[in-house]
């Protein structure tokens, strides 16, 4: 197969999947889509609109999936119009956060039902809505070299794929990047309430501190949210938890003990269980600011 020439088609048309067809239409200039609504915008645009899961496989020789998980992916597998019912050589990458070892699982019995002519690639993202309309997307690939190479080519004009090790690495770089990320929104939420409590002006406090260590890229994309308390959604708090949870799998395969990682997964249990969860993840100020009044009424966990 050529990444060249490959007919290359999309599954999962939400606040990710969206822009990131928008940016595989307008390099390729062809993209078979489908999704539980219509989308005239993208036919328009040029897409192929495929009335199907098995249209879809059946026309493309690439399918990148951005569903939210694996279990939504396995529905659209099996039946009369499931995608593997006519796929002849196809491969998909997975761009759901998803368990690494459940990928590895799905894989094979893909694999083993096609005759190996079903492969897959791991390839979650990071970087946001943002990232995705830009076409600024870090994307962490998992897979055999050569799956690997015509998924870095063809999903290019998203951002910056890198083959990080065999199918699953994706995922465990994802879970990393996860810890990482809400380890980081937590300690930003934090510091912005005792900042406002102490008096400072918050605008003038990030800008300057964003220029020193605690600068980061994500600083730089929710300063304003921080600063001015809008959680309106862009990257769902409630999803941490089963990415955390993914990376709590991961310490335990791997015989690690974190520090962390506990903590951040009572934190974020705690926003969900607060009614915060589909907020934006920088809904950390107002839950800090919140747990004064909740540990008061006794809902704060000891």
């Amino acid at each position: 197969m050529s990444s060249s020439t490959a007919t290359v088609g999309i599954i999962g048309l939400g606040a990710m999947g969206r822009p990131m067809a928008d940016r595989l239409l307008a390099a390729r200039g062809d993209l078979v889509i489908h999704a539980r609504r219509p989308q005239p915008d993208l036919v328009a645009s040029g897409a192929t609109w495929a009335a199907t899961p098995r249209e879809l496989a059946s026309r493309a020789d690439v399918l990148l999936v951005m569903l939210p998980d694996l279990p939504q992916l396995e529905e659209l597998l099996d039946g009369d119009d499931g995608l593997l019912a006519d796929a002849g050589d196809l491969l998909i990458l997975i761009g759901s956060t998803s368990s690494a070892q459940a990928v590895r699982d799905l894989a094979a019995r893909i694999g083993a039902r096609t005759d190996g002519r079903v492969r897959v690639v791991d390839c979650p993202v990071s970087g946001g809505v943002d990232g995705a309309t830009a076409g600024t997307l870090s994307i962490m690939l998992g897979g055999d070299a050569q799956d690997a190479a015509i998924a870095a080519d063809v999903l290019s004009p998203c951002g910056t794929p890198v083959l990080l090790g065999p199918l699953g690495s994706g995922e465990v770089a994802k879970a990393c990047n996860q810890l990482v990320v809400s380890a980081t929104i937590l300690a930003l939420g934090e510091a912005t309430v005792l900042a406002d409590r102490s008096g400072l002006d918050l605008d003038a406090l990030w800008t300057l501190l964003s220029g020193g260590y605690a600068g980061s890229r994500l600083l730089e994309s929710r300063k304003q949210k921080l600063v001015s308390g809008d959680d309106s959604p862009s990257g769902i708090a409630q999803y941490m938890v089963k990415d955390l949870g993914f990376a709590a799998d991961i310490a335990a395969a791997t015989g690690t003990s974190p520090v962390l990682l506990p903590a951040l997964q009572d934190a974020f249990d705690e926003i969900v269980e607060a009614g915060l969860g589909q907020r934006d993840i920088s809904v950390a100020r107002r839950f800090i600011a919140s747990r004064d009044t909740r540990a008061r009424r006794g809902s704060v966990p000891r």
